[in-house]
């Protein structure tokens, strides 16, 4: 009996001409990935035939790098390097997690959150989704947003978006993106709702896409404060006297052209004073800064 892997599997042959076969499993689910006009499941993988330097493929078609070898190669390079000049780095890595930050940013491989920061690894904790979302339903962002709350008590949560993205991008469009992902967009189609007049008023579409990303930011921050754990922790901590209250909620957007993180100059009791009354779960004496 056949594998599953040998079932589902592409066959590469090297015949005269350089054709390649496919086995008949592959051909019925090509033909089932274009059923109807849908896009394929899977991208084709695009092969490339090696020459004569690769003693282990000579002669055979394989896809690039498909195991990965470079980023494990790049990994060992990175670990001698960090010991080379730092030889208690991993020491203290391992020791234990104590991040001041919390950055929920894009998914966007242009956004890495770390680098942007300038911060080593182990002081930022990192949540990212399609464009920067904290939605209340979404346990994955509830989950992390308590655990860097509750138990890590970081005193910074960064909401970070960014120019060019393609989470806004296919909001603005009035297509149906098909759920999952349409469900998830529909939430930045609500920001647009929110703020539609202004946005309306934006005649070029990169300026008014620029604006969205930025006024999707500010929303997402205003979510963070109608969570109870951020509520509960903003009192606890005001409560005990400390210097400010915390975990401090920024609104910044990266812009991937020009490599710059700008942080939104925005006044949330502007937004949020007249939402007390709805969203607030904790009574306090006095306002808290």
């Amino acid at each position: 009996m056949k594998s599953p892997l040998n079932i589902i599997s592409v066959i590469f042959v090297m015949a005269s001409g350089g054709t390649l076969a496919l086995s008949p499993s592959t051909k019925f689910l090509k033909g089932l990935n274009g059923l109807n006009g849908m896009p394929p499941l899977e991208p084709a993988p695009t092969p490339v035939i090696n020459g004569g330097g690769d003693h282990h493929h000579q002669g055979s078609s394989v896809l690039v790098d498909k195991n990965l070898d470079d980023i494990f190669e790049q990994n060992r390079l990175w670990k001698a390097d960090r010991e080379a000049t730092d030889p208690d780095y991993f020491k203290r890595l391992g020791a234990g997690h104590n991040p001041k930050y919390m950055w929920i940013g894009c998914a966007d491989a242009r956004v890495p959150a770390n680098e942007i920061m300038g911060k080593d690894a182990g002081t930022v904790f990192v949540l990212r989704n399609v464009a920067n979302m904290v939605i209340s339903t979404d346990f994955n962002v509830m989950s992390a947003l308590q655990f860097a709350v509750a138990v890590l008590k970081v005193d910074h949560i960064i909401v970070c978006g960014h120019y060019d993205c393609g989470g806004v991008r296919a909001s603005l469009q009035n297509l149906d993106h098909v759920p999952p992902l349409e469900n998830w967009l529909r939430n930045i189609r609500d920001v647009y709702r929110l703020h539609r007049e202004e946005l309306d008023g934006i005649t070029d579409p990169e300026a008014r896409h620029r604006r969205l990303v930025e006024l999707n930011v500010v929303e997402q921050c205003i979510n963070l404060f109608k969570t109870g754990v951020v509520q509960r922790r903003r009192v606890e901590t005001y409560k005990s006297g400390q210097e400010y209250t915390t975990p401090r909620i920024h609104a910044c957007v990266f812009d991937p052209k020009v490599g710059l993180l700008q942080k939104l100059e925005v006044d949330f009791h502007e937004y949020i004073d007249e939402l007390h009354g709805i969203y607030d779960l904790y009574n306090v004496d006095d306002e808290y800064e």
